[in-house]
């Protein structure tokens, strides 16, 4: 069994890796308490200073994995008018290992209660793929002999449109579509990602709110995705919800805010046979802290 399980593994990086040869970008769960990981106008975005680092292992009991791990921190400056931040991101398939550096920037627009924001942001990404980690019939096949390891430049754009009811962002995170020449041919190493996510807060009474969410992925030569969250938050501290990934997976999410600061976000997937299978599920946690530094900063709990 756990040599079908390498030998599946080997196919999946080598499709990837060898045929298209473009990467995908990290998967999360927990994108709409911390949307910095997809949307670079979310920097200073709820006028306090912001940090988390979370970890995502997916498919646990499959051999080669993905596993991601994600430090971020953001703040508001000027009066809350910009915001300023940065993204560390270390994801891992099987042998091949993504880790990128973002720096990002915001610039924010008062529009009644409303708020519209801009962000930008500029980086690398050095992709590695280690052949030697592979289960290979042939270890001394010339095809796989030389690693690959190649650094490439990024930029990220966003907007995002909100207020105390509903989240509306629109992003390219990594805009750059990079290549690498093999044996005098071209290759795709990385294809944009559109995301579109949309929230909307509802009051079921003093205490208990409804937050429905959805966010669509799109990248050229893939389905488009689709998740489907619904959240049920009590005395703003408190979240417990369900979500779907396709209707191929499956999952639950439990949240918990601590002196109106501290932020513990654990969430559970299981997939279906349509999907990886029942057997492989996946576990993602985050730590986070959101707190006032400065004099203009807000100090009251916000809704995104």
């Amino acid at each position: 069994m756990k040599m079908a399980k390498r030998i599946i593994v080997s196919l999946i990086i080598l499709v990837s890796c060898l045929e298209s040869h473009a990467q995908q970008d990290p998967l999360y769960a927990q994108y709409l308490n911390n949307p910095m990981v997809i949307n670079p106008a979310y920097a200073g975005l709820n006028n306090n200073f912001n940090a988390s680092v979370s970890y995502r292992s997916q498919w646990g009991g499959f051999d080669g994995k993905p596993v991601t791990m994600n430090v971020n921190s953001h703040i508001a400056l000027v009066d809350n008018k910009v915001g300023a931040g940065f993204l560390l991101v270390s994801d891992q398939l099987g042998s091949v290992k993504n880790t990128e550096f973002q720096a990002a920037f915001s610039y924010k627009l008062e529009l009644n209660d409303n708020v519209l924001s801009f962000g930008m942001q500029a980086g690398f990404i050095n992709f590695r793929n280690n052949f030697g980690e592979l289960n290979l019939a042939d270890p001394n096949d010339p095809a796989f002999g030389q690693n690959e390891n190649v650094t490439k430049p990024n930029l990220g754009f966003g907007m995002i449109l909100k207020s105390e009811r509903y989240f509306l962002s629109a992003s390219i995170p990594r805009m750059l579509s990079s290549t690498v020449s093999e044996g005098g041919q071209e290759f795709d190493l990385y294809d944009q990602h559109f995301y579109l996510l949309g929230a909307y807060l509802i009051n079921l009474n003093e205490n208990i709110r409804f937050k429905p969410s959805m966010l669509l992925k799109g990248v050229a030569g893939a389905p488009l995705s689709v998740d489907l969250n619904f959240n049920v938050n009590i005395d703003a501290r408190y979240t417990a919800g369900i979500f779907t990934r396709n209707f191929n997976t499956y999952g639950l999410i439990l949240q918990m805010l601590l002196s109106d600061k501290y932020l513990i976000a654990y969430n559970f997937e299981l997939p279906t046979n349509n999907s990886v299978g029942s057997q492989f599920t996946t576990n993602e946690i985050m730590l986070g802290i959101k707190m006032p530094l400065l004099m203009a900063h807000d100090r009251s709990i916000t809704n995104f």
